[in-house]
């Protein structure tokens, strides 16, 4: 099925994204995990790539895996700042060869050392290509604080209404931690004529290390209310990852409430946050 027909139903929607081993040695326990957030039955998931594609092997065989034994819709990762034309269709054409119909279509993250670009600069020149090569639901990527290589945030809306022109049918969001952030953003973008949907994207800081990770991926604000989490918690494992899905479940309350039906979860291929997240919206979610 389509994500942008599933954006389109009158409901409030949950999904999850997981990532591929970077080595073969651990895909197994990668596959379990993968699994079991499966069996939690989300409206979709989606597969990450890896840096420079690294991992794009294991993306589509287990987008496949989750498509054909768990009856999961998926969305496939796709980065291109690595890589050449031969390359993308190669990989669109194995995506389609497994009955795969969505594409998050990505540039990617530079390599250390500089870019090493082949055909590509922009995500929107992907999401031109991917819509040349066939059917494909394709998703972008948003960034409610500007993405870090932008000189501002009104350079970066007119950035990605290129994507959104180029055929982007949604969008996701860069994690953030502070509501407000989202909903000025949803507002700025609405004025420019972004109209497909968006989904808020949402990470649970489940240990005190993802705080720096986080805060250095993304340039994501740290709210002081959560801060004081981490102060609090961050030496006590089970009560920081516990406190982390609170808040992340708390974010996702917010913003149900306010009108934000989709919602995507950032759960690095851990069952157990996405379950509990999951089971404190039991009755939101009917």
């Amino acid at each position: 099925m389509k994500i942008s027909e599933i954006l389109k139903q009158d409901k409030v929607t949950l999904s999850f994204e997981v990532f591929p081993p970077k080595t073969n040695s651990t895909y197994e326990s990668v596959a379990q995990a993968t699994q079991e957030i499966a069996a939690l039955h989300p409206d979709f998931m989606s597969v990450t790539y890896g840096a420079g594609g690294g991992t794009s092997e294991h993306t589509v065989h287990i987008a496949s895996d989750l498509k054909t034994q768990y009856d999961v819709t998926v969305l496939a990762h796709l980065s291109c700042v690595s890589s050449t034309r031969e390359q993308v269709a190669l990989m669109l054409q194995q995506l389609r060869q497994h009955g795969i119909e969505n594409v998050l279509a990505l540039r990617g993250d530079i390599p250390e050392g500089g870019c090493v670009a082949h055909d590509y600069r922009y995500a929107s020149e992907l999401v031109r290509e991917i819509k040349a090569q066939g059917d494909f639901c394709i998703g972008g990527a948003c960034y409610p604080e500007g993405h870090v290589e932008s000189v501002n945030k009104t350079e970066d809306i007119l950035h990605l209404k290129e994507k959104v022109d180029a055929g982007c049918d949604f969008l996701t969001t860069q994690m953030f931690f502070d509501n407000n952030i989202f909903y000025n953003f949803l507002y700025r973008v609405r004025e420019k004529g972004i109209q497909v949907p968006i989904i808020a994207g949402i990470m649970p800081i489940t240990n005190a290390k993802q705080v720096e990770r986080a805060i250095k991926m993304s340039g994501a604000n740290m709210p002081e209310r959560f801060r004081a989490i981490v102060d609090r918690f961050g030496n006590n494992p089970a009560a920081m990852k516990q406190a982390g899905v609170i808040y992340a479940t708390e974010q996702v309350i917010d913003l149900i409430a306010n009108g934000i039906n989709h919602i995507h979860i950032y759960t690095m291929n851990k069952p157990e946050v996405a379950a509990g997240i999951q089971a404190s919206l039991s009755e939101i979610l009917k």
